[in-house]
This record gives structure tokens, C-alpha cells and sequence, in this order.
């Protein structure tokens, strides 16, 4: 059986609020120096065999959506994929232009996951993880492969290609 994705729902929320305090220190995320509670959001959740291994979040505003997290729980498999199609799609269907995502500048690996599936680089905002810290302290200095994490790296995904 394949990787089946699926809305996220109330019985999904203690479940994704535990992975989000162990992926990334709570339920606030901070990005674009905006703090939100990424508990409280739209998203998906991945299962393979009835289990559920990754989750996506993401907002609405305007004719834009941000990926606000992504977690996949069993890599190489396809799960991040197939959140990031089941994000885009429903962005598209909610009549949004484009899909958006912020990451740090330590997480090559997802700047090339998201490259490779069509984002584009628009934004590199250098210190933003300063300010981000004010407002949530619990970020760490040092990202992937020990690298000091200090910039955000914003990347979109125009929706209204291909689907015309």
C-alpha cells in the first residue's frame, strides 16, 4: 500500500502538536519575523500502512499560502512529496497564486528538496533568525551539519503554472 494523504483533523492534533515540539521546539514557528501557532492550522497528514509518517501546515492569506512546516517521518519514500502536491493543490484550489516556504540557510537539504520541485529562490534575508529569536528564544545557534543558523532563505511556487 502506498502513501496515502489525508486532511488533518482534531483527533490528528495532540499527535502533531508532540511532532512539532520535538521537530521544532514547540507549536510557534517564526518566520518573516510573524510568530504562529502552527498547532492551529490548516494541513495534511501522510500515512503508510494506516501509520502516520509526516505533516504539512500551512496558511492562507490572500492569494498566497505558506508551507509553514513539513515533516516527513520516513524519508526517500515520497511522503514530503506528496504533502507538498496535497499543499499545493489545495492552495490552488483556494485560488492562490502561489505557494511559499521559509527555511534557514543550514537546511541545504531542503532548499534542494524544494528546488526540485519547482520553488524558486525569491528572498534571502541575512540575521533574520535574530530577530526570530527574540520571539522565540528556543531557536538554536546551530542547525544541520553544526552550521550556525542566522538567515532565512525564501522560496516559491507559482501555482498558475501548468494549470491553466
Amino acid at each position: 500500500m502506498g502513501i496515502v494523504v489525508r486532511t488533518l483533523t482534531e483527533d490528528d492534533r495532540s499527535w502533531a502538536i508532540e511532532l512539532m515540539r520535538e521537530r521544532w521546539g514547540g507549536e510557534v514557528v517564526v518566520t518573516r519575523g510573524k510568530a504562529r501557532d502552527a498547532s492551529r492550522l490548516e494541513g495534511f497528514v501522510a500515512e503508510l500502512d494506516g501509520e502516520p509518517v509526516g505533516l504539512a501546515v500551512f496558511e492562507t492569506r490572500g492569494a498566497e499560502s505558506e508551507l509553514v512546516t513539513l515533516d516527513s517521518l520516513k524519508e526517500g519514500v515520497g511522503v514530503g512529496s506528496a504533502l507538498v502536491a496535497a499543499v499545493a493543490n489545495a492552495a490552488w484550489r483556494q485560488e492562490c497564486r502561489r505557494l511559499s516556504v521559509v527555511t534557514t540557510n543550514d537546511n541545504v537539504r531542503a532548499l534542494g528538496f524544494y528546488q526540485r520541485r519547482g520553488f524558486v529562490l525569491i528572498a534571502f534575508r541575512k540575521g533574520a533568525i535574530e530577530k526570530s529569536r527574540r520571539i522565540k528564544p528556543e531557536i538554536p545557534e546551530l542547525g544541520c551539519d553544526d552550521i550556525p543558523i542566522r538567515d532565512e532563505l525564501e522560496l516559491v511556487l507559482d501555482l498558475r503554472r501548468d494549470r491553466a
